[in-house]
């Protein structure tokens, strides 16, 4: 059988992601269908038969791979993608959004590897999605590459702003060169937008809220 174009756009998502789990699968692609779970079972299990995909049922529900994935399926990373395609259901609710790339590469090996590259609303951010708990010094460290980063010419204007999304709050008062945003969530991210008109962007751009 040849694919779909739903199946298609399920495969580049698995691709994009590393990991989805199955109800976020049946949110993003079967949304307004009369029961979206029970026709993501479906495809899924055929996608999964055909050996488009790999399925892992040592979670509940069960998390999907992409045909040529490498990830064990009980890797414990497999939690933080799953943490970052969370982000992304909430972030594509809450305004445009127009570009979502996970765990970007930026300049030589060690050097700056943000969680997600995206542009919301029309402003560029890096987000950091903290699901362990950093040591201040690691921190810091993180912090020290994407200044080292902002100073380079590798970066295209506007340059984006950088959110931290976790837990806990660490104590960043160092001037950056580069906005720097705490939150648990990008929900409560931008409930705490809401206390100004806008947040104004050094090139310009602005996140609007309403």
């Amino acid at each position: 059988m040849s694919l779909t174009k739903r199946d298609k756009a399920i495969i580049a998502d698995l691709k994009r992601f590393s990991v989805m789990d199955r109800d976020s699968i049946a949110e993003i692609h079967f949304a307004g269908l009369k029961n979206p779970t029970y026709s993501a079972n479906n495809v899924l299990l055929r996608l999964l038969r055909d050996g488009h995909i790999q399925r892992s049922t040592a979670f509940s529900p069960y998390v999907y791979f992409g045909e040529e994935s490498k990830i064990k399926k009980n890797s414990q990373k497999i939690g933080h993608f799953l943490a970052i395609l969370e982000v992304y259901k909430e972030m594509r609710k809450l305004g445009p959004l127009e570009v979502f790339r996970v765990e970007p590469k930026y300049g030589s090996k060690g050097g700056v590897e943000p969680d997600i590259f995206c542009r919301f609303r029309s402003t560029p951010f890096f987000v950091e999605v903290q699901n362990s708990i950093y040591s201040q010094k690691q921190m810091a460290d993180k912090m020290d590459r994407y200044i080292d980063l902002y100073n380079s010419d590798i970066l295209a204007d506007p340059k984006p702003h950088v959110l931290i999304l976790a837990e806990q709050r660490y104590a960043l008062d160092d001037t950056y060169p580069f906005k720097l945003f705490q939150a648990q969530s990008f929900t409560e991210f931008m409930k705490s937008l809401k206390k100004v008109p806008s947040v104004p962007v050094d090139s310009g751009i602005q996140i609007r809220i309403g």
